[in-house]
């Protein structure tokens, strides 16, 4: 779409979600510093964040990172407003500028609404949200207002519907998603289009999810030698013309280095690549795996620090390869608690944006595991 056009160099964008950390879990800024570098050197500049990634540590990272080593004029700076940030209007202007400097900018390119359900659609309205994310776009501290989303699609419509104002929305969009009753995300889309709103997309390739696909689906994509998983995951969530852009949350240099050289030559996939995944959303469909992203919101909150989606992945891995020895359990557990730590406090539950049974889903792992 031609409306960010001469803003937006490209469709890849750098999410600021799944940094690598360090033992004392700081984020590791040398390895940071070297993704953004290689990052915009290869033409790219739109960067994510919101405060509940790392705490903050997010944020303070893009400061040290990016905004203090590089003119503003070189990079896009998104940033969030999130429902668990706030409870009262009053919350939210100090909450606002403490993210401005927090980052080390004077002004936001785009504000989102953040991880917008009903639920928290509600608590925006109450509060007035919506009517002081505009007066900051008049008083020119946010050049354009969005929404991240994570409901049904007629909950879309309905936002939509109510709030014009809203120029851009980001919803997860994959090639298993598509239908998945959760997510719905080719529905979604659909509301995105009949609103004539761009989107961007998060969760390409669900959290790593297919990335690391079991031995079938794997077979299945490398007879086409069109690319690695990742290549094909990305490459799929980009096609769509209301998409402007495809965030990756990469996690090392490496990555970064592989996304970059391919979204430079994006190219559209042809119908056997296409029929080729649709097979594997079917085998992946068949697993009935934990529809977990990694995204790490439940883990800030639990006061057992469990390792969550850790332990869903182990979980995960042990439906994808049974033949596999289920010894990385006691990895991931080795600095946290185990999943019958859980007090089943419900705290997870609250903020998980797939809307996972969580305590069920734990105490399944225990049955695994331990």
């Amino acid at each position: 779409m031609e409306r960010f056009e001469g803003l937006l160099h490209g469709k890849f964008g750098f999410g600021c979600m799944r940094m690598q950390r360090n033992e004392a879990g700081e984020v590791d800024m040398d390895n940071f510093r070297a993704m953004v570098d290689c990052y915009l050197n290869a033409g790219f500049n739109y960067f994510d964040t919101a405060h509940v990634y790392y705490d903050g540590k997010s944020e303070l990272a893009l400061k040290e990172g990016l905004t203090s080593r590089y003119p503003r004029e070189r990079f896009v700076l998104t940033n969030k407003l999130t429902a668990s940030c706030f409870e009262t209007e009053a919350d939210i202007l100090p909450f606002f500028e403490m993210q401005l400097d927090a980052c080390g900018v004077s002004y936001f390119d785009f504000y989102l609404c953040h991880a917008m359900c009903e639920e928290y659609y509600e608590k925006f309205q109450k509060t007035n949200a919506f009517e002081i994310v505009k007066r900051l776009k008049a008083e020119g501290k946010i050049r354009h207002i969005g929404m991240s989303f994570h409901d049904q699609p007629a909950v879309l419509d309905r936002i939509l519907s109510e709030h014009p104002e809203i120029e851009i929305v980001q919803i997860q969009y994959n090639y298993l998603d598509l239908d998945d009753p959760n997510v719905q995300s080719a529905a979604c889309l659909e509301v995105c289009k009949k609103h004539d709103k761009p989107v961007i997309v998060m969760e390409p390739i669900k959290g790593g999810n297919l990335v690391f696909l079991p031995d079938a689906a794997l077979s299945l994509l490398s007879g086409l030698q069109d690319g690695s998983p990742a290549s094909l995951a990305l490459r799929f969530a980009a096609e769509p013309d209301q998409v402007v852009m495809v965030l990756s949350g990469v996690t090392t240099l490496e990555q970064m280095q592989e996304n970059a050289a391919m979204m430079q030559d994006l190219r559209p996939l042809d119908e056997n690549a296409h029929a080729a995944l649709d097979k594997v959303r079917g085998i992946m469909h068949s697993l009935h795996l934990i529809e977990c992203t990694a995204c790490r919101y439940c883990t800030d909150g639990c006061p057992m620090q469990i390792n969550i989606p850790g332990v869903f992945r182990c979980m995960n891995e042990a439906i994808k390869f049974p033949a596999r020895p289920k010894n990385r359990y006691a990895f991931v557990t080795e600095k946290g608690g185990k999943a019958s730590d859980c007090i089943e406090c419900g705290a997870c539950e609250e903020v998980c944006p797939q809307h996972l049974p969580i305590r069920d889903l734990l105490k399944q792992a225990v049955e695994t595991f331990e």
